[in-house]
């Protein structure tokens, strides 16, 4: 069907944040397909310089993510949308417990897709193409949330929304029709460095600019060993990393905290170090998990044990020598520094060090090699 060129664009974008709205967006905006070229050559000078981290997403091909034309042919307007994730502060997490993210604890994606598909799906019944996108390398949905004035680019790099912070995740609908753009806001953060100074590993070195390299976020998403300089900073985290949402002061008297009554808040250590392969997927598959190997959340598991466990009980001796004994090199050596950190030095008579990773683990906590 042929778009109906008489309808007036400005009281059809008005109406498509309207249906947004209702559908369940808690913001949205409009903005204009052009390319961002701005942030295509940001993404690629920190490729360049090692900041990403290994991370791919939208730094695995810039030119692609940060040109809506690649999603659809012929692309004018951007609909951007918002959908709040809980912004609430976790109360510190029990011995034998680990931390989820709040983004990660619900699957807030599903629902903002399901919001952006009835917009989208208003705009085909007028006869114009539209597809969604949202936590998809095709599109850097930060970028398009600022051009669309529904915040700013905040010091932490996430988008902040007036008077509400960054507890959103965000996504858009990428159209042929030819909307009026919203108009972008202002930056809100001024001198306020809060973010820079609460992150724990001084990841954030700049305005906007992360080192992955230092990130708990991503380090705890990322293949391999946990780096041993950061390994204290993850402290109980299993997954995801909010200090820099936590310490910002926009949005913060919209914040409560919670505590163990959340179900979906933290997790037992105990829960992931017994578990299956299977298990482990079928209850965190929807997380982006490196190359799909529940090994990686053993791996934080092993950390937040070593960070929040009692070396003197009888569980946690147990876990303990069970993993010191496990095949994978990775989780061994892991379980190593777990064993150091909790001083159960006794555990490390024996343990098999054939492999390197595991021979500087031993090495590093003045454990017996052989």
């Amino acid at each position: 069907m042929a778009p109906d060129m008489t309808t007036d664009l400005s009281a059809l974008a008005e109406q498509l944040l309207a249906v947004g709205s209702a559908a369940g967006l808690d913001a949205g905006g409009v903005a204009g397909a052009h390319p961002f070229d701005d942030v295509r050559s940001e993404l690629e000078r920190r490729r360049e310089e090692g900041l990403h981290g290994g991370m791919q997403f939208t730094f695995r091909n810039p030119a692609r993510s940060t040109d809506p034309g690649r999603i659809l042919a012929g692309a004018q307007s951007l609909v951007v949308g918002a959908m709040r994730t809980p912004a609430a502060r976790l109360a510190e997490v029990g011995a034998g417990r680990m931390r989820i993210a709040a983004y990660a604890r619900h699957d807030h994606y599903a629902d903002l897709r399901r919001s952006l598909e009835v917009v989208a799906g208003r705009l085909r019944s007028g006869g114009w193409r539209a597809m969604v996108v949202a936590d998809d390398n095709a599109l850097v949905d930060r970028a398009a949330a600022v051009r669309a004035g529904i915040g700013w680019w905040g010091r932490n790099a996430n988008v902040l929304l007036p008077g509400r912070g960054s507890w959103f995740v965000l996504g858009s609908v990428v159209t042929d029709a030819p909307l009026p753009p919203s108009v972008p806001l202002d930056d809100g953060c001024g001198t306020c460095r809060q973010c820079l100074d609460g992150c724990p590993t001084g990841a954030i070195l700049e305005r906007g600019v992360i080192d992955a390299r230092r990130c708990l976020a991503w380090l705890a998403q990322a293949p391999g060993p946990i780096p041993r300089e950061f390994r204290e900073a993850l402290g109980g985290r299993l997954y995801g990393c909010d200090e820099c949402q936590e310490v910002c002061p926009v949005g913060r008297s919209d914040r409560t905290t919670e505590g163990s009554t959340d179900p979906s808040a933290d997790v037992d250590i105990a829960e992931v170090l017994d578990a299956t392969d299977e298990e482990l997927l079928d209850r965190f598959g929807r997380w982006y998990i490196a190359e799909r190997d529940p090994r990686f959340l053993r791996r934080n598991a092993l950390v937040a044990l070593g960070n929040t466990g009692q070396g003197s009980a009888p569980e946690v001796e147990g876990r303990l020598s069970r993993w010191l004994a496990d095949r994978d090199p990775l989780l061994r050596a892991h379980a190593v520094w777990a064993a150091g950190r909790l001083g159960r030095h006794d555990l490390l008579v024996g343990v098999d060090a054939s492999e390197p990773e595991v021979a500087e683990e031993l090495a590093a906590v003045g454990g017996r090699v052989g």
